[in-house]
This record gives C-alpha cells, structure tokens and sequence, in this order.
C-alpha cells in the first residue's frame, strides 16, 4: 500500500470516542428526563422535602409511584439526586435544585431541556426534509410556541426591565412618560404584557403570524384589564409599513423569517425618527470554528437544524438559521439602512446578543 494512502487507526482515540458517545447517550436520557421532572413539577416538590420516598414523592407531587420510582433512578444514576438505600430516602440537594426548579428562574436548565422532546418530535418529518430538501411550517412542532415562551420568559421577560431597557440611557424614563411600542414576531407576547403592566402610560402591540402563539396572553391581558395593550395576527412580509412607533423589539424573531432583510426594511420604516430598535438574537458567530468553543453550540445548531432552519425554508426563506451570526445581523440591520448600531453582551444572558439600532 503507498504510504501516503496508508490509514493508522487510533485504539485510543477510539476509546476516548466510545466513551464520550457513551455519555452523549446518558447526557440525552437524562435531558429527556429532565424535561418530565420540570413538566410534572417534581423537582420543585422534591427541593421542597428534605427527605423523601418514592411513595412522599409521589403523594405530594400528585402522580403515579412506580412511573415516580423509575425517574428517580434515572435521576440517581445520574448523580442528579442523592440515594439512601437504607432508609430508601431520596434528597435533591439545593445546589442542584439552584439550576432545577422553577424558584431558579433565570438560571432554571430544566426550562431550556424541553426543547428536546420538542425536536424529536419532527425527527420524522426532519428526515424526510434532508431528501427533498423542503422545510417545515409552525404547526409541525409540537409544544414549540409553550416552551419557547417559558423559555423566553426566564432568559429575557424576566430581565428586561432590571437589565435589558436600562443599557439605553433614558429610556425608561420615556416608556414611564408614555411612547408607542411594537413587538415584531412577538410569539406568546409575555414581553409585551410584562412592560404594559409596568408602564401604563405607555401603549404596546403585539404582531405574531400565528394567532395561537399569543392567544392565551392575549385573554390573560384582558382578563387582567391591560387596555394598553393589543395583539394581532400578520404576515409581516406583505406589508410596507406597520406605523410609526418610538420603540420596536424583536426577541429571538428576526433570523427564521421568510425575508429577515426584509423585516428590518419593514422596521426601519416603521420606525419614528428618533426611535429606537431593540433586537435580540442568538450571539454566536457565522463561522463554524469561531462557535466550537461555545459551550451551547451542539444544542443551537441542533435546534437550528430541526426547528430555525427549515420553518424559514418552509416559508420561502433563505434559511439563515439560528446561528446567522452577529456579523451577518449587524450587516443586515446596516443594510435596512440603520446608521446606528451598538451590540451589547449582557451579564445576566451567556447566549444571546443584543442590538440597540438608530435611523
């Protein structure tokens, strides 16, 4: 065989990888797992028992004890929950319960492991997508707009007002004295009744293409009397102008459009003179070797693989997908023609970018 041909395996390295799909698989498990223990409130009532049975667990929790004993193995093995097998005593210790239950909130990866079951929910569909190279629409996902909105709901609802709106000097003044706000792709619009209750003064509206994604806040705000808010069901992409407001956002909306340089078109011109926009969208970068050291870049490809992706191509768009990247964002919003724009790396939010964008 010539030696340039010649292959020399790697027992070792073999090994190393052997081990490491080991884990993926145990890691993937225990991601699923996670999901239903968030989903059925157990780690909250085991954060909340010092010491507990399989039997106390599953009492207090409200579910079925031999489905509860079997997640608790799963959870044991794992090195999530501590085990007695003595006294068959399970305990939660709270320094995982920081990272667990719903009192975690931001930090709560409990939240974020739904979007598993989410994805595999279209492995099917996903499969059939890489032949023919076609993509997928909204109502495909099973779950996606209640878990994007829990989601949303801790990483950036729940820090807008503390962390996100104070990067812009004075503009909580303005939102107190009262402006105009619009929310492009506003899916469950938590953010938007967040800040209609916050500031009164101030009127908010919520565009989202499908009518299902905010329809529960929708009857939540009206319910509650929030006249300063109002939502509407819209195809962004078929209109010129959408008014002219003094403060427009967009959280995690911009890159699985039909046409993102579009909608940015759309929001330059809907944009009051001395308006401002406010875009958040996944931080990383347009180039793969740039991404692999992030710590999340397995999970964001994936679910821009099986949900960002093909939901844009399903729509006739270009498919950026969810890691487009902060030099692509930034050209685009360059392009959409603001002369303004500072992107912002916040302390409360490892993985998203921030755009603070000016006519």
């Amino acid at each position: 065989m010539n030696e340039q041909t010649a292959v020399t395996f790697d027992e070792a390295k073999a090994e190393r990888f052997g081990e490491q799909m080991v884990g993926t698989l145990n890691s993937a498990a225990l991601a699923l797992m996670t999901s239903i223990g968030h989903r059925t409130n157990l780690f909250d009532v085991l954060a909340d028992l010092p010491k507990a049975t399989s039997i106390t667990l599953a009492e207090k929790a409200g579910l079925a004890e031999r489905y509860v004993r079997e997640w608790l193995a799963v959870m044991v093995t794992s090195g999530v929950v501590d085990y007695d097998p003595g006294a068959g005593i399970y305990n939660l210790p709270p320094e995982h319960a920081a990272l667990l239950t719903r009192a975690a909130t931001p930090d709560n990866m409990a939240v974020t492991c739904q979007f598993i079951g989410v994805m595999a929910s279209v492995e099917e569909d996903m499969v059939a997508r890489f032949r023919d190279g076609a993509g997928t629409h909204y109502h495909d996902y099973c779950r996606f707009h209640e878990v994007m909105a829990e989601d949303s709901a801790q990483l950036v609802v729940s820090a807008l007002i503390e962390h996100i709106l104070p990067v812009e000097r004075g503009l909580i003044e303005r939102l107190e004295h009262g402006i105009d706000v619009l929310d492009v792709g506003c899916g469950a619009g938590r953010a938007m009744m967040e800040l209609a209750q916050a500031f009164p003064a101030s009127r908010f509206v919520g565009i989202d293409l499908c009518e299902d994604a905010f329809s529960e806040t929708q009857v939540s705000a009206a319910r509650m009397g929030l006249k300063n808010l109002t939502f509407r069901a819209q195809d962004l992409s078929k209109v010129n102008s959408l008014g002219c407001f003094d403060l427009i956002t967009a959280f995690d909306a911009v890159h699985d459009q039909k046409d993102p340089q579009g909608l940015l078109d759309l929001v330059y011109r809907s944009l009051a003179k001395d308006g401002l926009f406010l875009m958040q969208d996944i931080g990383g970068s347009r180039n793969l070797e740039t991404n692999i050291q992030n710590p999340f870049a397995p999970l964001l490809y994936s679910l821009s693989l099986m949900h960002c992706t093909p939901v844009s191509i399903g729509q006739g768009g270009p498919g950026l997908g969810a890691m487009w990247g902060i030099e692509t964002a930034q050209e685009y919003l360059a392009n959409a023609g603001f002369g303004q724009v500072e992107t912002h790396h916040l302390p409360h939010d490892q993985l998203n970018a921030y755009f603070f964008a000016r006519h």
